[in-house]
């Protein structure tokens, strides 16, 4: 797929996308306390990704759930004793906890919320180019469907592509990597691996600009600039702290800046401002020569996770994910493959996007 089929692909997808609305104070409570009975009665727990609206954040965590990365989340399913899962999050995620949790039922506030990654990696078109290149490892990104998980040899996080990848190039391997091509050429500078990239991108961290960047530093010199590896390579290369999701929050916390340029998803911004309320974060530019703002530094997907659409999801359960079976069990074998590795080095898999 060219960048700009890519392009052309995600802007279909856009020109359906139905933010949730905006809630009053009351409206929010009212929900809140509803979607909490249909938890309570249903023998859920909700799991929210960083980038979701704060309220649903909030509610995750007010209720025994968790707030993290999508790995993250579905690990946290398996281990949680309630026999439905609700993601909210983006389609990918939910398959992933649908991969590592069978037996479980996981529900989605919407199925209509995909990733620009996920849309941008069609699984035929995948496919073929894996056979094209059979002498090559497949590694491919967590934010990927099940029908490319199932293809691939291994699954990594943002937290473990490096040390995964240094490992294979250690044994000779020539990768084949797909599907963000920012996060693949930064894992190929720091490791020197032989790696094939698909040309994928996020359309939130595409926005950011190298240039704004710099003059933003130029306007405030003690900020700490903090970015996520899917950004573009001119913006990756200004920054201070360069990692996951979860990387990325610890710094916020850990270095003595009192400012923060942040170039990743702004939904990140209440998970730091809850570690370190006294820092001043800014969202890093999207503006520039060739910007196009298609997010403006917010997944248009992520905004479509709403307090309304989760209760009716409860009430309704037609927002079910569903993996077929041969293709889970194909698709988990990369995952595990990851999962044991980390497991025998001791890493971290927390903080893809």
């Amino acid at each position: 797929m060219t960048e700009l089929q890519d392009r052309i692909l995600v802007q279909e997808h856009l020109a359906h996308e139905k933010e949730a609305p905006t809630l009053s104070e009351s409206e929010a409570a009212d929900l809140k306390q509803r979607i909490k009975a249909e938890l309570e009665k249903q023998d859920a727990v909700l799991v929210a990704h960083y980038y979701t609206d704060p309220l649903i954040q909030e509610l995750a965590e007010e209720t025994g759930g968790c707030v993290s990365d999508s790995l993250e989340m579905a690990r946290f399913g398996s281990q949680h004793p309630a026999s439905t899962l609700v993601v909210a999050g983006v389609r990918f995620m939910g398959e992933t906890a649908k991969i590592l949790n069978p037996e479980k039922r996981i529900l989605m506030p919407t199925l209509e919320a995909t990733c620009s990654l996920d849309v941008g990696c069609p699984a035929d078109e995948f496919r073929a180019f894996c056979d094209q290149h059979p002498d090559r490892t497949v590694v491919v990104y967590a934010n990927t469907s099940a029908a490319v998980k199932a293809r691939a040899d291994w699954v990594v996080t943002s937290s473990c592509a490096e040390d995964i990848v240094g490992h294979l190039d250690a044994g000779g391997e020539k990768i084949l990597w797909a599907p963000d091509k920012h996060l693949g050429e930064y894992i190929r500078q720091s490791t020197g691996a032989d790696m094939l990239l698909w040309d994928g991108s996020c359309i939130v961290h595409e926005e950011f600009k190298g240039l704004g960047l710099q003059d933003l530093r130029a306007a405030d010199p003690e900020a700490a600039v903090l970015a996520h590896p899917e950004s573009p390579a001119p913006v990756v290369e200004q920054a201070d702290v360069v990692g996951s999701t979860s990387k990325l929050i610890e710094a916020v916390s850990r270095l003595p800046n009192e400012t923060f340029i942040v170039a990743t998803d702004t939904g990140i911004f209440h998970k730091m401002q809850q570690q370190a309320p006294h820092k001043t974060l800014i969202p890093a530019p999207t503006a520039g020569e060739g910007a196009t703002c298609r997010s403006c530094a917010h997944c248009p997907w992520m905004a479509m996770n709403g307090l309304d659409n989760l209760l009716a999801a409860l009430q309704s359960g037609d927002q079910e994910v569903e993996v077929e079976e041969q293709e889970r069990q194909q698709a988990l074998k990369p995952l595990q493959r990851m999962l044991d590795f980390t497991a025998r080095r001791n890493l971290s898999v927390v903080g893809n996007a």
